[in-house]
């Protein structure tokens, strides 16, 4: 790794923190601070920007507040690394065989009676999408990269019932969820992600410009395993 670090030109990592720290940064810290490597990518989430109420945030946002606590320490880490860093703060993810499509066909999907909760996603296509875009053009920073309609999980749930023509869950409080407590803290914030600065800096645009569209295109391809047949998919892969 120390050998691969050393001769590399972009470096990338997806890699979560644990609970105490970064594994990455504490094995490799040093060496990719002292890397030569002209683009270093970080994936990060949203989720370091905490309860935001429903409001919108930007890059700009304070960090730290929230549950996800462990993600902030790493995000801030690897913005002091190096002078490339590019740090991709991403919202829920979905795609090809993961997304509410796939829950509702399990009979996994949940309808929480939660009014006016909110929050951003992006397909995994346009991540992709999104780190090429920067490896070509985009300066060092910050981006999120979100689609452009925040919507409630309901929204979404309802939407992929309809593509699949299945009954809608009925609506259920928290505690008649049954919720793991991860799930359960998943609700406890509310914000929509703003992505005008990947669109200005990195001329991106989210292919899926909201769930409506991401979904669609997953129902279209009618199968649990279609990466290989989506095009920003398949150039990572073949990247």
């Amino acid at each position: 790794m120390l050998a691969a670090i050393a001769r590399a030109t972009h470096i990338l990592s997806s890699v979560p923190p644990d609970e105490d720290a970064d594994p990455v940064l504490d094995r490799y810290g040093r060496a990719l601070a002292g890397s030569g490597a002209q683009w270093i990518g970080y994936l990060s989430s949203t989720g370091v920007y905490g309860d935001a109420g429903g409001a919108w945030v930007d890059e700009g946002a304070p960090i730290g507040t929230g549950r996800r606590g462990a993600r902030a320490a790493a995000d801030l880490a690897w913005q002091a690394l190096h002078r490339e860093v590019r740090i991709f703060r991403l919202p829920g993810i979905y795609g090809p065989g993961r997304s509410p499509l796939d829950r509702v066909r399990a009979g996994q999907a949940r309808r929480i009676d939660l009014p006016g909760q909110v929050f951003s996603r992006i397909h995994v296509g346009d991540i992709v999408a999104g780190i090429f875009a920067s490896i070509e053009r985009g300066p060092a920073g910050i981006y999120n990269l979100a689609d452009d309609r925040p919507a409630s999980q309901n929204a979404v749930i309802e939407a992929a019932c309809r593509l699949l023509g299945m009954a809608v869950p009925p609506l259920q409080t928290l505690d008649e969820a049954g919720l793991s407590p991860a799930a359960r803290a998943f609700y406890s914030e509310n914000r929509r992600v703003a992505n005008g600065k990947a669109k200005r800096l990195l001329g991106w645009r989210p292919s899926y410009a909201d769930y409506a569209a991401g979904l669609r295109a997953l129902s279209a391809k009618n199968s649990p395993d279609t990466a290989s047949t989506d095009p920003a998919i398949a150039s990572s892969v073949q990247t």
